[in-house]
C-alpha cells in the first residue's frame, strides 16, 4: 500500500505538470480530447480508487468512487448542482462514470480541489468508503489538494453528451511521461530511473489486477453462455410448442366453421324464440322497472339506515366510555361524600355532647342564677332592714344630744342652783357617754356589714353578668346546631339525589348494554354472512332450479344467498331493518326457533 502511495503521488505530479505545461503552450483552455488531461482523469481515478473498500451484493463485487464524491453534496450545499446534473444524465448508467462525470464538471467549475479538501477533513466519513492506509486517508491527501489548486487556471471546456464514460478504460499512458524523463538533466537522471522504476511496478500491480478482473469477466461470459444455451432449449420447445398450438388453431377453425353452420341454423330458430321473448320482455320490463326503482329506494333506505346504525354504535361505545368514567367519578364522589358523613355524623355526636353538657350548665347557672337573686333579694331586705335601723339611731342619737344640750344647760342651772347635785348629774353624763360610745361601735359594725353587702352584692353581679355570657355563648351553640342540622338535611338530600341519578345511571347502563348486545348480533350477522352478487350465482340455493326471466333472483336479508321466488316467498323483522324483510325458507324457520327459545 505504501509502494501504491508514492507510485501515485509521482504519477500525480508529473501528471499535473504535464497538464499545466501543455496548458500554458496552447493557451490555458482544453477540451475533452486533450491528451494530458484525459491521462490527468485516469490518475485521478487510481488516485480516487486507492485503498476503496468492496461492497459486496448478491450481483456481484461493487468498487466504485462515486460512493464517497456523494458526501460532498452534504458537506458543501455548493456541490448540489453537480450531484443533480449527474444523476439526470440519461447515458450514465454505472456508477463509475457517474463519478467521471462529477469529476468532469468540478474541474470546469475550477472547484475540484476546494471540494476534495472537505472530504479529506472529514475522515471520519471517509473511512466508511476507504481502508485506513488508502491513499486518501493519509498525508498524500492533503498534498493532491495542493497540486490540485495548480488547476484553478485552467479553462476546461468538457461536453458530457455523447461520452461513454460507462465503458472507458483507465489505463495510464507513460509515454508521455517518458519524454519527460529524458529531457532531464544527468544529476537527476538516477532519481527519475527510479521513479520509471516504480511507475513500472505499479503498471505491473495494475495489470495483475486487470488480469484478475478479466478472470472474473470470463467466469460471467461463461455463466452468460450457459444461459443462452438454456435458452435456446427453451426457445426450441416454444418453437415446437408454437407448431402444435398452429395445428390445434386450424382444428379449431374447422370446428368453427361447423358451429357457425349450426349456429346459423340455430340462429333463425332462436330469432323466432326472441321475437316471443321480446314481447314477454316488453311486458316484464316494465314491472321490473318498478320493481328496480322499489328496490333502489329499499337499497338506500338500508344504506342510511346502517349509517344511522354505525353512528348510534360509535355514539354507543363513546356513551358507554363516559359512563364508566362517570361511574368511577360516581363512585369517587360516593366514597368521599361516605366519608365525609362519617365525619359529620361524629362532628354532630360531639355537638350533641357539647349540647347536653352545655344544657346541663345552662341548668345548673339558672338554679345559681335563681337561689343568687334570691340572696340579692334577702341581702337587699336586710340593707333596708339595717338602713331603717340606722336611721332609728341617728334619730335616737339626736334625740340623745338633744338630751345632752338640755342636760347640760339643765346642770348649769342645776350648778346654779344646786351645786351639790353636779356629782349625780356628772355620774348621769358618763353614763349618757358610755351610750353614745356603744351606739357609735354599733353604727361602725353596721357600716361594715353593709360594705360587706355591697361587696358581695357586686360580686354576685359579677357573676350573674359570666352567667349571661355564657348563655349567650349557648345561644350562639344552639344556632351552630340548628346550621349543622340544617347542613345535615341538605347532604341527606344530596346523597338521596346522587343514589337516584345513580339508580337512573344503572337502568341507562342496562339499557345500553341491552342495544350493545343488538348490535354485536346485527354486526355479527353482518360479517358471518356475505352478500352474493348476482353474476356469481346462476341456480337457486334451495331447490338448484336455473334462473330466467320468469324464475327472477331474490336476495335472503339474513344468510346473503340467492334463492327463487318459492324458495324465499316469507318475510320476518331482523335486527338490522327496520321493517319486515324477505328471507328463505332455512333462514325463516331457524329464526322462529330462535325467537321461541328466547321467549320461553
Amino acid at each position: 500500500m505504501m509502494e501504491e502511495r508514492t507510485n501515485l503521488m509521482h504519477m500525480m505530479k508529473l501528471s499535473v505538470k504535464v497538464l499545466l505545461q501543455s496548458a500554458l503552450s496552447l493557451g490555458r483552455s482544453l477540451d475533452a480530447d486533450h491528451a494530458p488531461l484525459q491521462q490527468f482523469f485516469v490518475v485521478m481515478e487510481h488516485c480516487l480508487k486507492h485503498g476503496l473498500k468492496v461492497k459486496k451484493s448478491f450481483i456481484g463485487q461493487n468498487k466504485s468512487f462515486f460512493g464517497p464524491l456523494e458526501l460532498v453534496e452534504k458537506l458543501c450545499p455548493e456541490a448540489a448542482d453537480i450531484a443533480t446534473s449527474v444523476r439526470n444524465l440519461p447515458e450514465l448508467k454505472t456508477a463509475v462514470g457517474r463519478g467521471r462525470a462529477w469529476l468532469y464538471l468540478a474541474l470546469m467549475q475550477k472547484k475540484l480541489a476546494d471540494y476534495l479538501k472537505v472530504l479529506i477533513d472529514n475522515k471520519h466519513l471517509l473511512s466508511e468508503f476507504y481502508e485506513p492506509e488508502a491513499l486518501m486517508m493519509e498525508e498524500e491527501g492533503m498534498v493532491i489538494v495542493g497540486l490540485l489548486v495548480g488547476l484553478n487556471v485552467l479553462d476546461a471546456n468538457l461536453c458530457l453528451k455523447g461520452e461513454d464514460l460507462d465503458s472507458q478504460v483507465g489505463v495510464i499512458d507513460f509515454s508521455l511521461y517518458l519524454k519527460d524523463v529524458q529531457d532531464l538533466d544527468g544529476g537527476k537522471e538516477h532519481e527519475r530511473i527510479t521513479d520509471v522504476l516504480d511507475q513500472k511496478n505499479y503498471v505491473e500491480e495494475l495489470n495483475r489486477h486487470l488480469s484478475c478482473t478479466v478472470g472474473d469477466l470470463q467466469s460471467k461470459i461463461d455463466g452468460l453462455e450457459k444461459t443462452n444455451s438454456k435458452l435456446q432449449e427453451e426457445l426450441s420447445a416454444a418453437t415446437d410448442r408454437i407448431c402444435s398450438l398452429q395445428e390445434e388453431q386450424q382444428q379449431l377453425r374447422e370446428q368453427n366453421e361447423l358451429i357457425r353452420e349450426r349456429s346459423e341454423k340455430s340462429v333463425e330458430i332462436t330469432k323466432q324464440d326472441t321475437k316471443v321473448e321480446l314481447e314477454t320482455y316488453k311486458q316484464t320490463r316494465q314491472g321490473l322497472d318498478e320493481m328496480y326503482s322499489d328496490v333502489w329506494k329499499q337499497l338506500k333506505e338500508e344504506k342510511k339506515v346502517r349509517l344511522e346504525l354505525e353512528k348510534e354504535l360509535e355514539l354507543q361505545i363513546g356513551m358507554k366510555t363516559e359512563m364508566e368514567i362517570a361511574m368511577k367519578l360516581l363512585e369517587k364522589d360516593t366514597h368521599e361524600k361516605q366519608d365525609t358523613l362519617v365525619a359529620l355524623r361524629q362532628q354532630l355526636e360531639e355537638v350533641k355532647a357539647i349540647n347536653l353538657q352545655m344544657f346541663h350548665k345552662v341548668q345548673n347557672a339558672e338554679s345559681c342564677l335563681q337561689q343568687k337573686n334570691d340572696a340579692i333579694t334577702s341581702f337587699e331586705e336586710k340593707n333596708n332592714q339595717v338602713m331603717s335601723s340606722m336611721k332609728q339611731m341617728e334619730e335616737r342619737l339626736q334625740l340623745s344630744e338633744r338630751a345632752r344640750q338640755g342636760a347640760e344647760e339643765r346642770s348649769l342651772k342645776v350648778q346654779q342652783e344646786l351645786g351639790g347635785q353636779t356629782c349625780a348629774l356628772q355620774q348621769q353624763l358618763s353614763q349618757l357617754h358610755e351610750q353614745c360610745s356603744s351606739l357609735e361601735k354599733e353604727l361602725k359594725s353596721e357600716k361594715e356589714q353593709r360594705q360587706a353587702l355591697q361587696r358581695e352584692l357586686q360580686q354576685e353581679k359579677d357573676t350573674s353578668s359570666l352567667l349571661r355570657a355564657e348563655l349567650q355563648q349557648v345561644e350562639g351553640l344552639k344556632k351552630e346546631l340548628q346550621e349543622l342540622q340544617d347542613e345535615k338535611a341538605d347532604l341527606q338530600k344530596v346523597c338521596d339525589e346522587q343514589e337516584q341519578a345513580l339508580q337512573e345511571m344503572g337502568l341507562h347502563l342496562s339499557q345500553s348494554k341491552l342495544k350493545m348486545e343488538d348490535i354485536k348480533e346485527v354486526n355479527k350477522a353482518l360479517k358471518g354472512h356475505t352478500w352474493l352478487k348476482d353474476d356469481e350465482a346462476t341456480h337457486c340455493k334451495q331447490c338448484e332450479k336455473e334462473f330466467s326471466i320468469s324464475r327472477r333472483k331474490h336476495h335472503c336479508r339474513h344468510c346473503g344467498h340467492i334463492f327463487c321466488n318459492m324458495c324465499s316467498s316469507n318475510e320476518l323483522a331482523l335486527p338490522s331493518y327496520p321493517k319486515p324483510v324477505r328471507v328463505c325458507d332455512s333462514c325463516h324457520t331457524l329464526l322462529l326457533q330462535r325467537c321461541s327459545s328466547t321467549g320461553s
